[in-house]
This record gives structure tokens, sequence and C-alpha cells, in this order.
């Protein structure tokens, strides 16, 4: 029973075979983190906690841009 795995037996994964799948998963969440940071600055003065939203959309990623869709654009409308 083999306890560890090293970088040695990544060698022999196949990582093209699963770039069809992979890329376009990370084109579109770079283009929902830049919508959302865009979106961000361009209604920083209505939105509040201006820099906690950015650290929340570059750090959590895809999550972050979803979340700031859903929450974070309801700040301008209390406003």
């Amino acid at each position: 029973m083999k306890l560890h795995y090293g970088f040695d037996d990544l060698k022999d994964f196949n990582f093209m075979a699963y770039l069809p799948i992979i890329l376009p998963v990370i084109v579109v969440s770079g283009v929902l983190i830049l919508i959302a940071l865009i979106d961000l600055y361009r209604h920083r003065k209505m939105r509040e906690n201006v820099v906690l939203w950015a650290i929340i959309i570059l750090f959590a990623n895809t999550i972050g841009s979803i979340l700031y869709f859903v929450l974070g654009r309801k700040d301008s409308e209390r406003l």
C-alpha cells in the first residue's frame, strides 16, 4: 500500500485531456470577477464597504463575485 504520493506520480497524468473542461470554468470565473470589480468601481460612491467587497471578490473568486451581485448590489437600493 502506497502512503505517499509525490510529484513523480503527476508525470503520468494527462492534463490536456481535462483542459476542455477546466478552461471554460477559468474563463467564466475571470470574466465574473472582472465584471464585479468594474461594477463595484463604477458605483463606489453608492456602495458601503467597498474595500471589503473588493477583497471578497478577489479572494473568494467565483463565489465572491456571485455574492457581490446577489447581496452587494442591494446597498444602492437602500440609498
